[in-house]
């Protein structure tokens, strides 16, 4: 993609755009086996989108049987590995030819700013595919030495069938994260998007046909948690259960495995991650822009959002100034609006969930304000290191201030929370900086930034906020892998006669 387009050009673009309404299964759309849809909708309009198949454990038990049927086949988890890489290449060059399109039907259905689609999302998701793709043919499997009259092998081989359910925060980067490794390890998938964010899940899985990936090896099942998500948990012939998504969720699908086959369940969840400012921190007016990045980037709606501002009171007046100058420089409105870094919540749901949280007794420093699905970026001064808005994930553009005396207090405050998910700290001392990333329980901690790492670096969380695996790097194809061993005897047959 070159540069952004005006609104004038993406709203065209958006009355132009065929939108998938049907799952995907065994390499066709499929209406749902009851004849059942659901409306997705526009947030930032409120009309519908388009009445997509409303599924349910009908249609999630033949597609757990059509992937089965691929799998056991091996016309995709038998191929060769440089095989499985051309055709994820492909697809990866299909999504390049149709990026615009795609990050326009992610705003249209999630209320995301067109911004964030075309310069993260779309690119992201295309790096992330690719580099999976670029790996299958180099991850080597080992050899042990137990003696000289044996060798043991220990190998990889895919899980089998794994469902991968979907959080409609990033409904197309998520989808990346779990197919590039799923698919790249030869697994066969069964995708349930988020209810509010089916749209493009479907029109890539179109495009993994186009690109040669088999049919019944990538699958889409739309519907809600209980129609789709719960029989796809529970379901005996599935291997395998990729969540991201709520912590109430998650715990669900440890429940489903258990009380089922047993299958392997990898939860990312959410998060309440801190953000420590110490009072030695250099270029505070940059140390301000990270922090607004990490609290309203995406309204808010990330679990690893840095929506606690853990700050030493040396600093602590400078540094809101500076935070607020730069949060002023976040617009607010029309997701299709390419000036705009703020768009809509996900859901009139999910807004008044949002709005519940922008009382209850904050000094209210800077926004405050909601209407019609829009939450300004909001900042708040608490005292009660109780109050929901420190204790509980709020998931929109939220920044609770909390202010400490030493690093000691800032790093105990900092894991004074159910979850660990990521945390940043900003010091200009090496030592506390190392000392206090050691510190933190957390999967991610950065340093003088806020960030997830990138594709390299394995991301998911401590506590409330993981379980079972990781998403991205080398190890996020651990969870899509069985580990093998088998044992070679080498001992001569004349030798052991002598003997």
């Amino acid at each position: 993609m070159t540069g952004l387009l005006t609104t004038e050009e993406y709203k065209a673009m958006a009355k132009g755009i065929s939108l998938p309404t049907q799952a995907f299964i065994d390499g066709a759309f499929r209406p749902a086996r009851s004849g059942r849809t659901f409306d997705t909708f526009n947030p930032a309009t409120g009309k519908v989108l388009a009445k997509i198949a409303a599924c349910d454990a009908a249609d999630v038990d033949f597609a757990v049987g059509k992937a089965r049927a691929a799998f056991d086949d091996g016309r995709w988890s038998s191929l060769h590995p440089r095989d499985r890489k051309a055709s994820l290449i492909r697809l990866v060059k299909l999504i390049k030819r149709n990026a615009r399109e795609l990050a326009v039907m992610e705003s249209l259905d999630s209320g995301k700013t067109i911004f964030d689609c075309e310069t993260v999302d779309v690119p992201e998701t295309i790096n992330c595919l690719t580099w999976h793709a670029e790996l299958i043919d180099k991850i080597y499997d080992q050899v042990s030495p137990p003696s000289d009259n044996h060798i043991a092998m220990i190998v990889r081989e895919p899980v089998g069938v794994v469902g991968l359910v979907l959080p409609w925060n990033f409904p197309l980067l998520m989808l990346a994260w779990k197919i590039g490794p799923a698919l790249a390890s030869g697994c066969s998938v069964i995708v349930k998007p988020a209810e509010e964010t089916s749209l493009t899940a479907l029109r890539v899985a179109e495009l993994a046909l186009e690109a040669g990936i088999p049919a019944g090896v990538f699958n889409v099942v739309p519907g809600s948690g209980p129609d789709v998500g719960e029989p796809l948990g529970r379901h005996m012939d599935v291997d395998m259960v990729s969540f991201t998504g709520s912590t109430e969720t998650g715990r669900r699908f440890l429940r489903y495995s258990a009380e089922s086959n047993l299958k392997e369940v990898t939860l990312e969840m959410g998060g309440k991650n801190p953000a420590v400012v110490l009072d030695d921190a250099e270029n505070l007016d940059r140390v301000a822009a990270h922090i607004v990045n990490g609290a309203f980037w995406n309204m808010g709606e990330n679990c690893s959002a840095a929506s606690r501002l853990i700050v030493q009171r040396g600093v602590k007046d400078e540094l809101l100034k500076r935070i607020m100058a730069h949060a002023r420089e976040w617009p607010m409105g029309d997701p299709l609006d390419p000036v705009n870094r703020v768009g809509v919540l996900v859901s009139p749901a999910h807004f008044e969930k949002v709005c519940a949280y922008l009382g209850k007794g904050a000094k209210v420093l800077m926004g405050g304000k909601a209407s019609k699905g829009f939450v300004e970026p909001t900042i708040l001064d608490i005292g009660d290191r109780q109050a929901p808005q420190v204790r509980e994930e709020i998931f929109g553009p939220v920044l609770s201030v909390l202010t400490v005396e030493s690093f000691e207090e800032a790093i105990s405050l900092a894991n004074d929370t159910e979850y660990g998910l990521a945390a940043s700290i900003f010091t200009s001392n090496v030592k506390k900086a190392l000392r206090g990333a050691r510190a933190i329980r957390a999967g991610t901690v950065t340093v003088n930034s806020f960030g997830e790492g990138d594709i390299t670096t394995p991301f998911g969380g401590f506590k409330s906020s993981g379980f079972g695996g990781r998403d991205n790097g080398i190890h996020a194809h651990d969870q899509y892998t069985e580990i093998k061993t088998i044992w070679v005897d080498l001992a001569d047959d004349r030798d052991q006669a002598v003997a």
